[in-house]
């Protein structure tokens, strides 16, 4: 018993001199919890209540499992760190405190900060790093194969990685804005965390979920909710869908455009269903005298596309949907009506009248809906009169001609037909122009026009031998063209075009004039002179020709003679006019006169002179530019100025 006795009063005075020496006791302090993102610099403050200073021992530790690992020792105010891992990041500052260089996820551990006095008392401090980093922006894969409602065990839907995140980030999974729990039947969430050497963390979540058909529209994301210093955050990647396949439960047909068809449109009557996949379609036709079902082909993927629709395409259209996985049988039917206007007729068809006569020109079409009529005038597209009966009354050789009836859908836009009917008027030839006139020259080739109109239709024939070419310039006129050469014998007696049917015959004479060549425009380049070689003449231009020349060849020598003659009366009357005024014979002598000073600015400015027979009595006194008043001899003449 002594023996015990004495050996636990050696322990307790060895456990006193112990504690008094400034060996830390078992029990340690709680910790200072410091906060930092990877990268950042780290502040280690010791705190120390002992002062510090030249004669103060300081050591710094990290804590590794149960054991301290010194890392730096501050001696006489000079910081010395130790070999290993922080010996190039420490830096002493502030005495005894210390700053950590771009802090990592493995500097998340407690610092022990140890001054020993002079007194050789000893104080700890205890530091506890935690370290942040936000993961990157979360990725989100959706299943490439669907997902099958028939299917009733959870089956992958998608699959969410974050990286480079420390601690390791957690995922929540959402569908519609709902976040989902695991369920042992329908969801289940697998999850693989791998650490880098960086000793950050990557994530990958896969979600596998039973679906419904009500999912097909479903939208998921994947949520990481992290921590950093000063509060927690979380990022959303971007929603996804996935394919959901579903069986048909029943099918439509449906036609576009969906308006009142006509015929030209293109229709589209198209299939579908509520099932995924869609299943196999079929479009048939339902014939209106059998009531059988005839398959439609050339149709693809359950589309049959009308070009140009057309009334035989109306009918009873069935769709037959087919799920082969199931087995189950869809149809669904829709009446297709293709408007139209057609075998529009017009009586008489082909009329021939006599001038003077009167005509009735009725209408009628078949159509799918009301329709409504008007007529037109060919030429001039002219609006003659609505309904479908025309009246044409008192006709004239220019009522001949074509005539449209025009059969329109007012409830169906842009529906119409309309349908020719050519009015034939008889009568003899009748010609453009009587007589014609054009200038040539001599042994040139011209092309001469003859314009006629007439029914039957008329025989044309010319007076002189050239080349004849004949064409229709509308229903009823004929133009007939004669290319010849100018002789002296076709200047002389001109071109005659002849035509003639049964009812009668008409002509017209054509004259031909040498150009004078100081007369006529001409287009000079330097100094030579070039005209044409050809010359055409119509009806219309020869009555342009005729204003201008109108007169023959042998006419023209006369009106010259009797020109030069009042030439030289006039130049003879001047003559005597000069020589009596020089003589002083004249009345107008220049007595008479008196002239008006004009300034200077003024005197290129013209001033008409106007002579008066009236005596100076009778004459009002004129007012000089000086405001004088004249005396009566002065006024014999006046001046009137046209300046303004």
């Amino acid at each position: 018993m002594d023996l015990t006795r004495l050996l636990c009063t050696l322990l307790l005075t060895a456990c006193c001199c112990r504690r008094s020496a400034g060996v830390p006791s078992e029990v340690e302090p709680k910790p200072e919890i410091l906060e930092f993102e990877v990268g950042d610099n780290a502040h280690l403050n010791c705190d120390s209540s002992l002062p510090i200073d030249n004669l103060s021992h300081v050591d710094w530790f990290f804590k590794h499992k149960d054991q301290r690992i010194h890392i730096f020792q501050v001696r006489r105010g000079q910081g010395q760190p130790d070999p290993g891992e922080y010996q190039h990041r420490l830096t002493l500052v502030d005495g005894a405190n210390l700053s950590l260089a771009h802090v990592t996820p493995k500097d998340e551990r407690i610092f022990i900060c140890q001054v020993k006095g002079l007194t050789s008392n000893t104080q700890e401090k205890y530091i506890q790093l935690q370290i942040y980093k936000a993961p990157k922006e979360p990725t989100i894969q959706a299943s490439t194969s669907g997902i099958s409602v028939m299917n009733k065990v959870p089956q992958e839907v998608a699959t969410c990685n974050g990286e480079d995140g420390y601690p390791i980030p957690h995922v929540t999974w959402y569908k519609n804005r709902r976040p989902l729990k695991e369920d042992k039947n329908r969801i289940r969430i697998m999850e693989v965390r791998t650490k880098e050497s960086s000793g950050l963390y990557t994530v990958r979540s896969t979600l596998w979920a039973q679906l419904d058909k009500e999912d097909k529209e479903a939208l998921f994301y994947c949520e990481l909710s992290y921590r950093l210093p000063g509060g927690d955050h979380m990022k959303e990647s971007k929603e996804v869908n996935v394919t959901v396949y579903y069986p048909m439960e029943k099918v439509w047909l449906e036609v576009m455009p969906n308006r009142l068809l006509k015929e030209g449109d293109k229709v589209e009557l198209k299939c579908l269903s509520d099932g995924n996949p869609p299943p196999h379609f079929t479009i048939r036709k339902q014939d209106p005298t059998s009531l059988s079902w005839l398959e439609v082909e050339n149709i693809s993927d359950g589309v049959l596309i009308l070009e140009q629709a057309q009334k035989h395409h109306s009918g009873l259209y069935e769709c037959l949907g087919l799920d082969f996985d199931t087995g189950v049988e869809a149809t669904d039917q829709q009446q297709l009506l293709v408007n139209y206007v057609s075998n529009i007729r017009v009586q008489p068809k082909a009329p021939v009248m006599s001038e003077g006569s009167s005509l009735k020109l009725n209408c009628s079409a078949e159509s799918s809906q009301p329709v409504v009529f008007h007529w037109k005038r060919e030429k001039t597209k002219e609006i003659l009169k609505n309904g479908s009966v025309l009246h044409l009354t008192n006709l004239t050789r220019e009522a001949g001609g074509g005539y449209l009836c025009v059969a329109s859908v007012p409830g169906v836009p842009g529906l119409k037909r309309t349908q020719l009917v050519n009015v034939t008027i008889n009568g003899s030839p009748w010609v453009m122009a009587k007589e014609a006139h054009m200038w040539v020259r001599e042994n040139e080739m011209v092309n001469l026009t003859c314009e006629v109109s007439g029914q039957p239709r008329p025989t044309i024939s010319w007076s002189v031998n050239g080349t004849i070419h004949e064409h229709k310039k509308d229903f009823q006129t004929i133009l007939s063209t004669l290319k010849v050469q100018v002789t002296p014998e076709l200047l002389e007696k001109g071109a005659v075009c002849q035509a003639s049917n049964s009812l009668g015959s008409n002509k017209t004479t054509i004259f031909l004039e040498l150009v004078n060549l100081t007369t006529l425009p001409v287009t000079t380049t330097g100094n030579t002179t070039s005209s044409p070689s050809t010359t055409t003449s119509s009806p219309s231009s020869a009555k342009a020709n005729s204003t201008s020349t109108g007169t023959k060849q042998e006419s023209k020598g006369v009106v010259i003679v009797v020109v030069i003659v009042c030439i030289l009366l006039l130049a003879v009357l001047g003559a005597v006019l000069y020589f009596l005024y020089k003589k002083g014979k004249m009345p107008c002598g220049r007595s008479g006169k008196q002239e008006i000073t004009l300034p200077l600015a003024r005197k290129n400015e013209i001033v008409v002179e106007v002579k008066s027979d009236k005596l100076p009595e009778e004459m009002g006194l004129l007012q000089g530019s000086n405001g004088d008043k004249r005396a009566p001899r002065d006024q014999g003449e006046k001046y009137i100025d046209l300046r303004h």
